[in-house]
């Protein structure tokens, strides 16, 4: 940001009081060299313009004080000029004496004038430099939810503010900048945290002051320590205000990270009562299923034809497979979050693997068709049979579960980089385009699939696996039909 008003330089901020008012004169000596400069190129002894220019510059660049003592010395050499010596001598003209009363009158007030434009122009800047201080800490201070980086930074910032040392102690966790403070500094902070004093008349805690360290007691039991070069009111009300800005800062991080882990835990709730729900609902169905199919031909099977039995021993075993693969997801994807899945890495035959899962879905499959296309070329894969058939599989019912009858599916593999790729491509309704990043996540379920059952894990675990395997999955939209989906299972190529 621009710096306005008076900035005083380093060298001349570092001048004690009776620095300054030495080089106040030292001032008033060159207006002196000045004026005899004046009257020695012109013979008037109306010179004391030097002199005014001199306390005015005395009373800008050191205040008001040296401006007083400039315009007294001034006003003593001028008369010394016009008189000889003499402080009224009988040979001064009118306004000889007009001058000599004028001159002090006007380098007073000159020097109280620019004395306390350079105070207020001091004091604005320093408003300035503390506003700006504060912004940056503020700015610091929201950017993280991390309590470490927050202490660190209020650290930081104080030492700055106080030229020295400072530190933050929260609970045990003590972070200090500059060296560590003397043992008995630490003490009194920690006295200040079990036992802090009473509020004063204006409602704030008191800064205590011990070892030449301020020692302050900051929101959630926190307290702040610094010391360095003597510091102005306004410097020690920006310690104060730091201070307590990163303690508020402190204290607005755990509440974010509270808030976080309550929502997360809200989430996580509100899937748990979805996943109940849809497991109770899915597993209700096929038992509801095989429960009736056995029961009826253990009451009346004598009295069933051959077809009735065989259609109700079918409808066992398809719950069954069902019911088998539903668990074998949900037991598939505690292995994938628990980290315990362990896939082998071997060359295996594509082909074998895709007709062993097609000839499982062949009773599922309804009137609709399988076709499948196997690339010579893209014959043996890197990776795990198993898992690749559970991956295939996921993907093979989704297409079945969403195509119409009569529908067809295409399976297709081809060779791709150094990979080797599976294409299931179905005429089901496929998906809104805002939908397909979010496919393969867990629980998730486009607005086509909420019309039938199922709990939302199939593609998730289709990916975890497929990635388990150093391989990955992906999902596209049919360019060449005005719906369907395109589901993409890649393994590493093993070349033959």
């Amino acid at each position: 940001m621009a710096q306005t008003g008076f900035r005083e330089p380093a060298w001349l901020s570092r001048l004690d009081t009776p620095s300054r008012y030495a080089l106040a004169l030292g001032v008033v000596a060159v207006s002196t060299v000045m004026a005899q400069a004046l009257f020695m190129l012109t013979g008037s002894n109306r010179i004391g313009g030097a002199f005014l220019v001199g306390v005015l510059f005395t009373s800008y660049l050191l205040g008001s004080g040296p401006g007083y003592l400039a315009a007294a010395v001034s006003f003593v050499i001028y008369n010394l000029y016009l008189g000889n010596g003499n402080l009224i001598p009988p040979h001064y003209r009118p306004e000889d004496i007009m001058v000599v009363l004028t001159f002090p009158t006007v380098a007073v007030l000159m020097g109280n004038l620019t004395g306390r434009v350079r105070d207020e122009a001091k004091r604005a800047h320093t408003r300035a430099l503390t506003t700006a201080v504060l912004f940056e800490a503020s700015r610091e201070f929201s950017a993280s939810d991390d309590p470490t980086v927050i202490r660190a930074r209020l650290a930081d910032h104080l030492a700055a503010a106080a030229r020295g040392q400072a530190f933050v102690l929260d609970g045990e966790a003590l972070t200090c900048v500059g060296g560590t403070p003397p043992d008995e500094v630490l003490t009194a902070a920690r006295g200040l945290m079990q036992a802090p004093p009473a509020a004063g008349a204006g409602g704030e805690v008191r800064t205590v002051e011990t070892h030449r360290w301020r020692v302050r007691l900051l929101a959630d039991g926190m307290t702040a320590g610094w010391q360095g070069e003597p510091a102005s009111a306004e410097e020690e009300n920006l310690l104060q205000i730091l201070a307590d800005a990163g303690a508020a800062a402190k204290t607005r991080a755990a509440l974010t990270v509270a808030k976080a882990d309550a929502e997360a835990r809200a989430r996580t709730e509100d899937l748990r009562n979805a996943l109940l729900s849809s497991i109770s609902h899915d597993l209700r169905t096929p038992l509801a299923a095989v429960l009736a199919s056995a029961t009826a031909l253990q009451e009346f099977g004598d009295k069933f034809d051959a077809k009735t039995r065989h259609d109700l021993t079918t409808t066992i075993q398809e719950e069954t497979e069902r019911l088998n693969a539903f668990v074998t997801n949900l037991l598939n994807m505690t292995r994938l979050e628990g980290g315990m899945l362990d896939p082998a890495s071997s060359a295996f035959d594509l082909s074998e693997v895709v007709d062993r899962t097609k000839k499982r879905f062949e009773r599922l499959r309804g009137k609709r068709k399988i076709a499948c296309v196997l690339d010579e070329e893209a014959a043996i894969a890197l990776g795990d049979p198993v898992l690749f058939e559970v991956a295939l599989a996921n993907v093979l019912e989704n297409a079945i579960r969403y195509s119409p009858d009569g529908g067809l599916i295409s399976l297709k593999s081809y060779p791709r980089d150094d990979r080797v790729v599976v294409e299931v491509t179905d005429e089901g309704p496929g998906v809104p385009e805002a939908e397909l990043p979010r496919l393969f996540d867990k629980f998730y379920r486009g607005a086509a699939a909420k019309r039938l059952p199922g709990t939302g894990l199939g593609l998730s675990i289709v990916r975890g696996v497929m990635q388990g395997m150093g391989g990955d999955a992906s999902a596209a939209l049919r360019s060449d039909a005005s719906s369907g989906m395109v589901m993409s299972l890649a393994l590493p190529a093993v070349r033959m």
